[in-house]
């Protein structure tokens, strides 16, 4: 699930590694998403917006931190609008190269992912371990972006897996499957929390 709207969604900026709390909006955005008290587990990015997120739609679930579920860290450019950098040469050359190259003082796409898909195994290995039936992620749009990209299939890129605030995917996996080839065995798009 990705975490509920800020400031920066608000304004369209490219918050990163800024780590900023939900706005007004965003608070009654996620409330709205819908609560699962029943949860026992949350996996959770450390930024603020989705540790807040997971409180509200996860109120009883014990809370994993996990580092570098964090979103993509924009560099130079974090904080800023596309219009603050329309003038911006290595802003332009970033966008041309659609936005994988590395983002100056910053992460790239593929840097970025590998930390994620890292982290995300992490979190799959620990709910084998404990042997959870079910659990929450709550993180960022880059985060689902980079994990559906990898596990999901039918295969698709990176941009395709964008989902808007307090969003996401119910995915299956099969602990089997995961250890021989890591795939999901099923996903499907959410609005509301079930």
């Amino acid at each position: 699930m990705r975490h509920g709207i800020t400031e920066g969604n608000l304004h369209r900026r490219y918050n990163g590694r800024t780590d900023e709390p939900l706005c007004e909006e965003g608070i009654l955005h996620a409330q709205a998403a819908g609560v699962l008290s029943n949860m026992a587990h949350v996996y959770v990015s450390p930024m603020k917006r989705a540790i807040q997120t997971a409180r509200i739609c996860f109120p009883n679930a014990q809370m994993h931190i996990i580092e570098d579920l964090r979103e993509m860290d924009f560099g130079d450019f974090e904080g800023r609008t596309v219009d603050e950098l329309a003038c911006d040469a290595a802003y332009l050359e970033w966008v041309k190269g659609n936005c994988e190259g590395e983002c100056p003082n910053g992460e790239s796409i593929a840097s970025f992912q590998k930390r994620v898909l890292a982290a995300f195994d992490i979190v799959i290995r620990d709910a084998i371990e404990r042997q959870l039936k079910e659990l929450a992620i709550v993180a960022h749009g880059g985060s689902i972006m980079a994990i559906m990209s990898k596990f999901a299939e039918p295969a698709s890129n990176y941009y395709d897996w964008y989902v808007p605030n307090c969003c996401g995917y119910e995915i299956i996996v099969d602990q089997k499957t995961w250890e021989v080839i890591p795939r999901f065995s099923g996903h499907k798009y959410f609005e509301r929390l079930r």
